[in-house]
């Protein structure tokens, strides 16, 4: 391992605490063999967040990504000797924290992680310090534990040292001054002991992420948050027992707190407190701050209600009259727009990554998935949730990141629904429907920044006209009628039986232009893009793994001229896989058109009466057949139609100039007075008239870990040209399916009587003796989407299962919020189960 600091490196990361340690070890192991790792504090604690994390590991949450990865971690942590499993204990003081840990139960066994519910008398058996007569009960994760992550980053330097045989440069005290840019591409990082150049840069140092990205004109969003903490010590009661924890550690859910023994000591810390965020630039240097940088005094004011909160429920040990506060601080910790890391290519500057706002507990995992993703190209955890690129061009902002921050800070310990809808910075990106739709009293809910109707008020008078149908599917439960509204499914059988207008859906839409856009986009996609002028394909983007990276639609607008269609949340990572991918030397450019083009859907069978009553053009079925796309004129707006449906039914998706897409609606709106059109929201586009025709999601049913063949989308077969993925698609189509995507129907939803339950997706399947299915890759079977289909009757869940549970007809059990639900395999595969033949769609 040198310490002289060279004058280029492959690979440098910047920031080394445990996640930069992390990293330059994966990256190591992945074969990189000149790495330059460097931090502007000591070692082995340079001042960040590492050094006075509380170190805990809470293995379950709600999101199997991060779960996943905590799991993952803990592995790696063991595999180093700085892991002490305790068990984690969350208490609930209510009756409603009681009903969240029973969804903590829930997800657990649906990621495959050990816990289960712990009566009162078993949770004071376990922790005797705990006054017990304030709780209801708990939640107990057996997997939980505590780390020492400077002693990680020392094993992980030299480890790195050893498999790049002496490659590892560490240069601690290191300040960046600037980072060096050459045609948009990162070349060198400039410090104060020097330039070194360099042929990527990973961006690891926490808080401080977004000053270093600024150098290079791009953001990180995220803040510095205080998370306030206090070690009372020494307590008698832990004298008896030896090592660094002996109990479970405890999180006091309902008071957003947590109390974990450190030897002698109990360490309280504190997410109950207001926000209190921090500006980057306020922070203190190593020379100026009294402790660390991230470790300011405690704000006394604001932890005056945690520690009442604390007495009462560890009174033994904080009365102790031998104890007394050694240490208090406002810890500093990084938080982002939604909670989640930012990870990966910072699109707009080749070679620039991002390894930000990562806790302790992930920190492993994350080196280890960011660092195979810059190797190879994917990680075996699917990031796509903690994807950097998920706020391109909209989520940036300072404003908009304090915004969310102030309001994300008081969900980290919140019971937070999985509908549940951000407040802050809203509206942010409306289309021009948006002031029309809020006359309606749509109902907003937000995508990547876009306002998009969930359902109409307007339409209430639906509920009346459609009540024999709806009877028995509506959700008496509150939380499961949360965020939601019985309209939706009103809207859909009006789309069914009359017409219906969605609009705008905020997709991500891209044009490539060139000599050579055919070519690219072939070799990017499975389905065959050398197409007609004028044809639609929708296809899987895959992974080297053959794992799905993106779902989306491509037309052909002429020769040179394609079209891109993708979903608003992917619109940011599909722009950074493709642009990443464009060789340097081809003949394409690609145009973002997302903020230009607003997008009208006209669907049901009035659709072909209402858009050729306004159309120039001819629309009959003849002259526009579907899966087509052509420019159509309607009224005074020219526009382009692409003939195809993601709910079922004949129609089209109008395209129009945002200027004119008020024009479009009204144009529209008009003319289907007559067959009662009615404006639906994105509750029928994107699940009910979707789960009814079995049609894919990414992010739910498309993940990295899953394959076409899988997932029911191996129709376009293997075509000649070479594409990424290719030769793992290929081979996933010769061997057998070690689980198939099916759509099955909830059989009975109060099997023991009492209030009808609704699964909301994210619910384990079990087996006969009760168990998690899993299939021979290790994968438990669990709920992608749920939603009821109100043409079919049912309430309708996907989910991926092995062969010998994938049979029509096949009982099953799902398990929610504490009780055990029967389900029946409907569908195995992609069949629809509603229009199996897609006559509508075809009519």
């Amino acid at each position: 391992m040198s310490d002289a600091f060279p004058s280029s490196a492959d690979t440098v990361v910047i920031g080394a605490g445990v996640v930069g340690n992390s990293l330059a070890y994966h990256l190591a192991d992945q074969g990189r063999e000149d790495i330059l790792l460097l931090d502007k504090g000591p070692l082995p604690d340079p001042g960040g967040s590492t050094g006075h994390a509380s170190n805990f590991l809470m293995p379950v949450e709600h999101s199997k990504e991060i779960t996943h990865l905590t799991r993952r971690s803990i592995e790696q942590y063991e595999d180093m000797d700085t892991f002490t499993n305790s068990g984690g204990l969350e208490v609930a003081r209510t009756e409603e924290r009681m009903a969240e840990l029973e969804r903590r139960v829930q997800s657990a066994t649906a990621w495959g992680e050990p816990g289960r519910l712990l009566s009162v008398e078993e949770i004071e058996e376990m922790v005797p310090y705990l006054n017990t007569d304030i709780i209801k009960g708990g939640f107990y994760s057996p997997g939980a534990g505590t780390c020492d992550p400077l002693r990680a980053g020392e094993v992980m330097r030299a480890r790195a040292d050893e498999y790049t045989d002496g490659g590892l440069t560490v240069s601690p005290n290191t300040t960046v001054l600037d980072l060096h840019l050459e045609d948009g591409a990162i070349s060198a990082v400039e410090t104060d002991r020097g330039t070194v150049e360099a042929d990527e840069v990973a961006i690891a140092c926490g808080l401080w992420s977004p000053k270093i990205a600024a150098m290079a004109g791009v953001e990180i969003p995220l803040t510095p948050a205080v998370h306030q903490m206090v070690s009372v010590g020494p307590i008698s009661f832990f004298e008896d027992y030896e090592g660094e924890i002996s109990f479970p550690v405890v999180r006091d859910m309902d008071t957003q707190m947590y109390e974990r023994q450190h030897g002698n000591d109990l360490e309280v810390g504190s997410y109950q407190h207001r926000p209190i965020l921090w500006d980057v630039d306020e922070i203190p240097s190593i020379d100026e701050a009294p402790l660390s940088p991230t470790q300011p005094p405690l704000t006394d004011d604001a932890f005056e209600q945690s520690m009442h909160d604390a007495l009462e429920i560890v009174p033994e040990l904080l009365d102790d009259p031998e104890a007394g506060v050694r240490h208090e601080i406002d810890g500093l910790l990084s938080v982002t727009p939604d909670g989640a890391p930012l990870l990966g290519p910072l699109q707009d500057v080749e070679g620039l990554w991002s390894c930000a706002a990562v806790w302790i507990k992930e920190a492993p995992a994350v080196g280890e998935a960011v660092a195979q993703w810059m190797t190879r190209g994917w990680s075996d955890i699917d990031l796509h949730g903690s994807d950097i690129n998920r706020f391109y061009e909209y989520g940036n902002s300072r404003q908009f990141v304090k915004n969310r921050a102030h309001e994300g800070f008081q969900k980290i310990y919140g019971i937070v629904h999985p509908h549940e809808q951000w407040q802050s910075s809203r509206p942010l990106r409306t289309s021009p429907f948006y002031d029309r739709q809020d006359e309606l009293d749509a109902r907003f809910f937000e995508a990547a920044g876009w306002e998009r109707p969930q359902w109409y008020e307007s339409n209430e008078d639906l509920l009346e006209r459609y009540a024999d149908e709806l009877e028995g599917l509506e959700r008496p439960n509150e939380w499961d009628s949360r965020w939601w509204s019985p309209i939706i499914l009103a809207e859909h059988l009006h789309m069914r039986d009359e017409v219906a207008m969605v609009g705008d859906m905020g997709f991500g839409i891209f044009d490539f232009v060139g000599e050579d856009a055919c070519e690219f986009l072939e070799g990017m996609a499975v389905g065959r893009i050398d197409v007609d002028v004028g044809k639609t394909v929708y296809t899987p983007i895959l992974a080297e793994n053959g794992g799905f990276v993106s779902d989306l639609t491509i037309v052909r607008l002429g020769p040179d001229h394609f079209r891109l269609i993708t979903g608003g949340a992917a619109a940011g990572s599909d722009r950074a896989w493709f642009g990443s991918h464009i060789p340097e030397d081809a003949d394409v450019t690609m145009i973002d058109n997302s903020e230009s083009l607003c997008t009208l859907g006209v669907w049901g069978p009035s659709a072909r009466e209402i858009v050729q009553s306004v159309a120039e053009e001819d629309v009959s079925h003849e002259a526009f057949p579907p899966y087509t796309a052509q420019e159509v004129t309607i009224g005074e707006v020219d526009a382009w139609a692409m003939r195809l449906s993601y709910v079922g039914e004949r129609g089209w998706e109008l395209y129009a100039p945002m200027g004119q897409g008020r024009r479009l609606w009204e144009l529209v709106e008009e003319a289907g007075e007559d067959h009662d059109i009615r404006p639906v929201g994105m509750g029928v586009y994107g699940t009910t008239g979707r789960l009814e025709k079995g049609y894919r999601l990414h992010g739910h049913e498309l993940e990295l870990e899953y394959d076409p063949s899988e997932a029911g989308l191996s129709f376009h077969g293997v075509k000649e040209a070479d594409f990424v993925g290719k030769e793992a698609y290929a081979e996933a189509l010769e061997t057998e399916d070690a689980a198939t995507l099916c759509t099955l129907s909830v059989a009975d939803h109060a099997p023991e009587g009492g209030e009808p339950r609704f699964m909301l997706g994210g619910e384990p399947i079990l087996d006969d003796d009760g168990e998690v299915i899993v299939d021979e890759e290790g994968r438990e079977s669990y709920v992608t989407s749920a939603g009821t289909g109100p043409s079919v009757g049912k309430h309708l869940l996907m989910a991926y299962l092995p062969p010998e549970y994938a049979d029509e007809g096949r009982e099953l059990t799902v398990e929610y919020m504490g009780q055990r639900y029967p389900v029946e395999v409907e569908i195995v595969g992609s069949e629809p189960l509603f229009d199996p033949e897609n006559d509508r769609i075809r009519s």
